[in-house]
């Protein structure tokens, strides 16, 4: 089943979304838009390791609430509703030191008060890096 609020959206309706955001400033760009998830990648590079030169677990958090984020305002009704970040987590698998990670967010739970997304991000070999958890609260526009 397809989650998204507009049933015929499309990568391109929305790739425009992070235009000089942090998203676009450190290189995230959207990947991939499935019938319930979201795919984005992000470079391992000089934006995005730290001193030792892995990737920068902020960088990894920046990324999973990129697409969760994203994620809940492409599924609610944008007329009516915001999404705001609640609460998020990581939990940091293995570096990465080169190349690009990508990242998948796939709905936990799309309820009417509260969206919780799954963000799962691997490297080029497909190994896992990190996995997130983020709440967003949808609240009624005033």
């Amino acid at each position: 089943m397809r989650i998204w609020f507009n049933k015929d959206l499309t990568l391109e309706d929305f790739q425009a979304l992070g235009k000089d955001t942090m998203g676009d400033f450190i290189g995230i760009r959207f990947s991939e838009l499935g019938d319930n998830h979201l795919s984005a990648t992000m470079p391992v590079d000089h934006r995005t390791k730290q001193p030792f030169g892995l990737l920068h677990g902020g960088a990894s958090v920046t990324l999973a609430e990129t697409l969760g984020s994203v994620g809940s305002a492409l599924v609610i009704d944008q007329a009516n509703f915001i999404c705001v970040g609640q609460e998020i987590n990581a939990n940091h698998i293995r570096s990465a030191r080169s190349g690009q990670v990508t990242g998948t967010a796939t709905p936990i739970h799309l309820g009417a008060t509260s969206h919780v997304w799954e963000i799962k991000i691997h490297d080029e070999q497909g190994k896992l890096v990190c996995v997130s958890r983020l709440t967003v609260a949808i609240l009624k526009k005033r």
